[in-house]
């Protein structure tokens, strides 16, 4: 199982076995005597790749599953004070995962010697399960779901400009005022130009046209703070620009409700040491950082 699913994940044979540390050859002949005792063909293969057929997909499912529990079990049997040993998987959004916490993993690194961690910093919903994700921290309302959940922050959605611009173009007292500004769109915030303010609002909506448009939240703090126009970012991303002075929050009255953060993590029979040691570890870092209260 533990050769099928690294395999699956990898898309590749190759790739399952360096990920394993086993010959290419060895984990062929386990794929294929996997395949035989169940009597079904899990994975498709050609020259250029590989992928899980309709049956494979469903067996990695219970085999990803059935490996954690057997994993938790260990744990378990190891002793609830065992230290943590083994390999953790991590993700959060970008900025927020080299502002916050990238420092986490160091220190949890520091003190666990025996781990190893894989951090994967990305801007989009990632489905924690089937991506192979033992923690993940999300800024979002949650939907319902069988992951374990522990808020310990939030942020809220701000517009801010440099004093410079504010002083040479004036501060805009309300929404409707923005379509006389220069705007500094991101799409690693919102992929609208359209902007929601306050709900209780009789224009909660605004759309706007960018100025400029860039791929990455560092690019548009950083022509925020040139002064070419007003941006919208979250709380967290600005802190250090707010403190010195090069960003200005605007338009404070009119933020739409804070967004809440959270720690999620797959819920099992027994938790196993490296997580819930790495849970304990992050969601104490984050409730006492300021910039998330």
């Amino acid at each position: 199982m533990t050769v099928f699913v690294a395999v699956a994940e990898e898309e590749s044979f190759a790739a399952g076995a360096r990920r394993l540390g086993m010959s290419p050859p060895a984990v062929t002949r386990a794929v294929s005597a996997l395949e035989d005792h169940l009597g079904v063909k899990l994975l498709n293969r050609t020259t250029r790749y590989v992928r899980v057929t309709d049956a494979g997909n469903r067996y990695l499912d219970d085999a990803r599953r059935i490996i954690g529990e057997i994993d938790e079990a260990d744990d378990a049997a190891a002793g609830i004070n065992a230290a943590p040993r083994g390999h953790l998987a991590v993700t959060a959004p970008v900025m927020f995962g080299k502002l916050f916490v990238l420092p986490g993993i160091v220190d949890y690194l520091k003190r666990y010697p025996d781990m190893e961690v894989s951090a994967v910093f990305l801007d989009r919903v990632v489905n924690l399960l089937e991506e192979g994700f033992d923690v993940g921290i999300r800024i979002a309302e949650l939907p319902d779901s069988s992951m374990r959940a522990i808020r310990v922050g939030q942020v809220r959605r701000i517009l801010c400009a440099s004093p410079d611009y504010l002083e040479r173009n004036g501060t805009p007292s309300n929404p409707t005022e923005l379509s006389s500004h220069n705007i500094i769109a991101s799409s690693g915030v919102s992929f609208t130009n359209e902007w929601k303010f306050n709900p209780e609002l009789e224009l909660s909506t605004v759309r706007v046209k960018p100025k400029l448009t860039v791929s990455s939240n560092d690019a548009a703090i950083e022509a925020a703070c040139q002064g070419i126009g007003i941006t919208r970012l979250l709380s967290y991303q600005v802190v250090p620009y707010l403190t010195s002075g090069q960003l200005k929050i605007i338009l404070r009255d009119f933020e739409p409700a804070s967004i809440p953060i959270h720690v999620l993590h797959r819920e099992g029979r027994y938790t196993s040491a490296k997580i819930r040691s790495f849970v304990d570890l992050i969601v104490a870092k984050l409730k006492e950082d300021d910039a998330l209260s």
